[in-house]
Parts: structure tokens; sequence; C-alpha cells
């Protein structure tokens, strides 16, 4: 845990533009900067960054924060990591933290080693081919071969290991590193008391983490045997968990981030020849077969992902199970197939970028058109064998957790099949009622799962009534007058301003005070809440703040570790448009801004949110009354002398913005 005035030092001393400066091209534009958006692809520069407030604004994707929300963004840090990051570059000692068990220290000490024997065997394979005569006749050749540049295969850090037996071993031991760890990572392999390099005679692919460090190798033999597999990889180690990594995700993930989109290939070979080719938000499983782990990891950097399948690809079926497994993960899939007798690979080599990226973007079918077109060869005519697809398509279907989409999807399946859309719309809540009662199952709740977890909008029957509970997101509508409430309260909270008043003997007077403590007063007085859950937080920030005689800035929100209410700031900070100086200094226009009519803009403010909230109490009323019955004559003369209370309220702030009552 960072101290806060650690915090506050941090934000203090960072200069904005010059950490965005080392990922974005930027150019003084009045007080601020101008660059493209590092996250979207464009032409016309979108991106802002203020030095005066130190925040930036990306108009292009909505995207604004802080410094520290700009690495997290951009390099997917979490809130400390960014803060860590920022006092490495500007020299702030950060206080040491609470001191790790033996336990602790003893595996972080073993993670370390093996990570340092990774980096030092990958640093090896490297100078193998590059300096030793076998490498470059063997190892270099083949890369060259395979139609790979000498920057990219520097890039990715591609290597040798020579086939002598032992390099390896022998370069490891006179380094004098731990045996134990050396075998850990598995470089180096044991029997009968001998000792051999487990890669001998191997091409060499580093696996790196999202980081960039060495996690472990993948090892491609040269050899034609077919006693000799083609491929060796780490075994798994404290290090290295095959169904947690995707290869080439670290070269990949600002391009993903970028272009909102993942291709997800087999092989490394894909990965190497789709990035020279220019295509370079391409990843692999490394032939293992899709995870959990693995979908998590990219849905870091986007929602979408479409999957590349080789032409002649034996294995698609085989390979639906991922796709389903990316549909429950609440993502969006879709699928390229190759010619036949072309895979990513080869495909990316032997056409132009421009012929690859139109190829990739006309054939991307979704996964119903894909998965159909793939089960209809197998059903031909064969009416059973047709209703089991469309029973395995509608299961897919029915894995999608957002209702909306499922039933998007059931039209369409519904479509494509010339079936009734009732009836898929059945089948797909029959398929989620099972996978419900699985997961229960495989969870051993202990509770019951009945087949009515899911929304009856979207997947019920005319005999069955579903209610699915959706979570509320921080996305949700809220109220305009809440918004401008806060959005006032934030940008003009610690300003003064006077307004109209009455001393005790009812003679009008003028009385000064502060935005903050005149919006806090005005909802004090009339027990008024902000429905809005970060409003009322802002809102109960502030609160907390006069009660202790303290005003605070933007800049407070701004060092806040929720990026949420951060980015909320920062949009209040940011204006697309900046005035020129010159339209005083040169033209005399004197225009007119908020601050120079501030005292009525916050009471129109007040008023506007207090209608909003008595109106909406009105429609609660108006609503109970529609629904009492007529022997309950008692609640109704209450109800109606309520909104009737409330009826004449609502008019009086309406006089005073000078609104029409209706």
């Amino acid at each position: 845990m960072i101290p806060p005035h650690i915090v506050d030092e941090i934000m203090q001393t960072a200069r904005i533009e010059e950490v965005i400066g080392e990922f974005v091209s930027l150019k003084k534009k009045g007080s601020s900067y101008m660059g493209l958006s590092p996250f979207t692809d464009e032409k016309t520069p979108s991106f802002s960054v203020s030095p005066s407030k130190q925040i930036f604004k990306c108009f292009s994707t909505g995207k604004g924060g802080t410094v520290v929300s700009f690495l997290m963004e951009k390099e997917h840090y979490t809130y400390p990591e960014a803060l860590r990051w920022l006092a490495d570059k500007y020299g702030i000692v950060l206080p040491e933290e609470k001191a790790p068990t033996a336990e602790e220290m003893a595996a972080h000490t073993e993670k370390e080693s093996l990570f340092i024997i990774n980096d030092f065997a990958k640093n090896h394979f490297v100078k193998n081919m590059f300096e030793h005569d076998e490498g470059k006749a063997i190892g270099l050749s083949y890369f060259e071969e395979r139609g790979f540049r000498s920057d990219i295969i520097k890039k990715f850090e591609l290597g040798y290991c020579l086939n002598k037996g032992d390099d390896f071993t022998l370069a490891a031991q006179e380094k004098k590193y731990k045996q134990e760890y050396v075998e850990t990572v598995g470089l180096v392999k044991s029997k009968d008391d001998r000792k051999f390099d487990f890669f001998r005679g191997r091409v060499m692919f580093p696996i790196h983490s999202i980081t960039g460090r060495i996690l472990g190798f993948g090892g491609r033999t040269l050899q034609t045997e077919k006693k000799v597999a083609k491929y060796y990889n780490s075994p798994e180690s404290p290090i290295y968990h095959k169904s947690d990594i995707l290869y080439g995700l670290y070269f990949a993930k600002n391009d993903i981030i970028k272009y909102d989109n993942c291709f997800l290939c087999e092989g490394y070979t894909d990965v190497i020849s789709m990035y020279q080719a220019g295509t370079q938000n391409v990843v692999s499983s490394s032939g293992t077969s899709l995870t959990k782990e693995q979908i998590k990891l990219i849905r870091r950097y986007t929602k979408n992902i479409t999957i590349l399948y080789d032409g002649d690809n034996a294995g698609i079926k085989a390979s639906f199970r991922g796709i389903d497994l990316i549909l429950e993960e609440g993502m969006s899939v879709k699928v390229v197939l190759f010619p036949e007798g072309e895979d990513p690979d080869s495909f990316a080599k032997n056409n132009s970028t421009t012929v690859l990226e139109d190829y990739l973007k006309d054939h991307a079918q979704d996964f119903v058109s894909f998965k159909s077109e793939i089960l209809l060869k197998d059903a031909a005519n064969d009416p059973l064998k047709k209703a089991e697809l469309i029973r395995d398509v509608v299961s897919s279907v029915g894995l999608i957790p957002d209702s909306i989409v499922r039933s998007v999807y059931a039209q369409e399946v519904a479509a494509k099949f010339d079936i009734d859309e009732d009836i898929v719309i059945a089948e797909i809540a029959k398929s989620r009622a099972k996978t419900i009662e699985k997961k229960a199952g495989e969870t051993k709740r202990a509770v019951n799962v009945p087949n009515t977890s899911f929304d009856t909008t979207q997947t019920s029957t005319p005999t069955q009534k579903h209610t699915e509970q959706v979570k509320p997101k921080a996305t949700d509508q809220f109220d305009s007058s809440e918004f401008e409430l806060i959005r006032v309260l934030v940008k003009y909270g610690v300003f003064a301003i006077e307004i109209p008043s009455q001393d005790k003997d009812g003679k009008e007077i003028t009385i000064e005070t502060s935005v903050a403590e005149l919006i806090c007063h005005e909802l004090e007085k009339d027990e008024l809440t902000l429905d809005y859950p970060l409003f009322n937080k802002i809102h109960s920030m502030v609160a907390k703040g006069l009660e202790e005689s303290t005003f605070f800035q933007p800049s407070y929100f701004l060092r806040n570790e929720d990026q949420e209410l951060v980015r909320l700031v920062s949009d209040i900070e940011s204006e697309e448009y900046e005035l020129s100086p010159s339209w005083f200094e040169k033209l005399k226009i004197i225009t007119q801004g908020e601050r120079d009519k501030l005292p009525r803009l916050i009471m129109d403010t007040v008023y506007s949110f207090k209608v909003a909230k008595i109106s909406k109490l009105i429609l609660e009323i108006k609503d109970k009354i529609e629904k009492l019955s007529e022997d309950e004559n008692a609640d109704f003369s209450d109800l109606m002398s309520q909104q009737i209370r409330l009826d004449s309220a609502r008019k009086v702030f309406l006089n005073k913005l000078g609104r029409i009552y209706q």
C-alpha cells in the first residue's frame, strides 16, 4: 500500500505530457498537446493532453484520465503498478512494504532464478544461431528459408540449440546455475547420471510473458524422422503454465487494443508471418486447446476474437469447444477459413499486406454461419442429422450471457434453417437450463437451480416464466440533472459566489458562499440524495470535506484510486475545443463563459435537479394510486394530498427556472 502523501508526490511530480510523449507523438496546440490516438486507428489527431490540468482525453474512443489512468489503459498496469512505474521514472523513493515471510521469500527467489536462467538460455540460443557455424548453417538458414526477415528474427529473439547434446548444459554449469533450477525449467534432462540438452538440434521460439520476460521455450526439430516429435515445449514450472499463456501476446497487445480485435491462430510461425506481413494483433495458443485462462488474457485487451483456421485443418470440429468457451465469457467470436492447402503462415508469405488484410475482412464469418456450414456437410439430406446440427448450434447460442445478443442470434438461426423462431427460443431456454444445472452440480452448490433462471423476454415459452437477475452496470442510464449537478460541483466547487438572501428581519441582503457549500446545503435541507452511485460517492466526499473545512479542487479527485471516478472527472475537465487567445488579443472579441454567470448557473442546476426529483416522486405516487383497490379510500386521499403538495413545489421551481408549468 503506497501512502497517500507519496501518491500526492508522484502525481505532482509526474509530467503527463512527458510520460505520454514516450508512447504518442505529441504536437503543441495552444496550451495543450495533440496527437494520434494510441487506442484506435485514425488519421486526424483527436488525442489531447492538458499539462495545466494534468489530464488526457481521447475524443475518438472517449477514454480519458490522469497519467496513471493512461498507463493503466495503455500498458494494462494495475493502479499500484502504474504508481510504481512513475515513482521509478521520477526517482521517488517508495517506503518499504511489509517484509515477506520466509516461504514467500523462498518462492520469490526460486521464480527469479528461473527467469534469470531462461533469459540466459534465450541469449545463448540467439548467440548460437548468429555466431556458431552450425547455428548459421542450420538454424538461421531455416528461418531465412521460411521467409523471415532479419529484424523479425531478432524481434522475436529466435535462436538455435546446438545438436552436440550438452552445449547448454555445460554453459549453465559454467555460470554455476543450480542444476535443480535448470531441470525445473526443462532446459536440461538427466538420465542414468548423464545430463543433456532437452532441446538439442532444434530451432528455438522463446515464449514471452505480457511484460516480456521469458517463461519458457518451444523447440522445433529440423529432422524428418517420423518418430521424432516435431515440437517440444518447456514443461510446467512455477513460471510456465501453458494454459495461461498465449504466444506473441507481448508483441501484439498494443495493436489488439488499437484495433479492438485479436486474431487467434495455431502455431508460432503463423504468428510471426502474420506479424511480419503487417497484421500484428495476432497470437497463438501454440498447438494446445484453447482454455478459459487464455480467453481471459485476451479479454483484458479486447472483447473480439477472430479465429484463423487452416484450409485443410482436420481438427476444426474439435476446436468448436474453443468457440463455446469464448461465447461463454461474453466475447464476440468470428472465424476465417483459409483456402485449401493454406494456413496463416503460408498465406501471409504468398500474398501482399493488402491482399491479406482484405481476405481477413471479407472472409470473416460469425460462428453460427461457420459452424452450420461445417456441420451441414455431414448432415447432407438426413433430417435427423440436420436436427442434431441445429441443436448443436442452439447450444452454442445458449452459452451467450447477454440476453439481447442471444435474441439476435436466435433470429439468425431461425432464418438460416427456416424454422419458427419460438422453437429456437424454447430450445435455447432448455439448453441454458441444462448448462446452469451442470454448473451447479460441478460447484456442488447447496441450492436448487430451477429451469427459470433466464430472461423471459428472450428465452421464454408460452408455458414458462423466467427471471434472469441482471447486475446493474456502471454504464447504466443516469439522470442528466444529476450529472449536471455533479459537473458544476466538481468543476466549480471551490469558487465563491454571491447569492441573494434575507437577514433575520426579512431584509434583502447578499451573502458570499462557496459553490460546494451551496449545493450540499440545498441537498441536505430537502434530504435529497443522488441515485447514481458514482455521483453519490463524489457528493459524499465533498460533504465530508466541508465538515472539516476542506475544499476539493478537481485535481483532488484525479488522484483517487477509483478509475471510474477519475474518468468522470477528467471528462468534466476536458474541453474538445479551446478558444484561441487571439479572439481577445487581436480581434478584441469578448466571449462569455460559465464562470461569468456562475450564480445563475448554480441555482438553475439545483432547481433542475429538484424538479427532476419531484417529478420522479409524482410518477411513483401516480403509480401507487393506479394500483389501489376500491376499498382503500383512506390511502387514496393521503396519496392525492402528497401529489398536490409535490405539484405545488414543482411549480415553484419551474417558475424560478422560467419554464412553463405543465
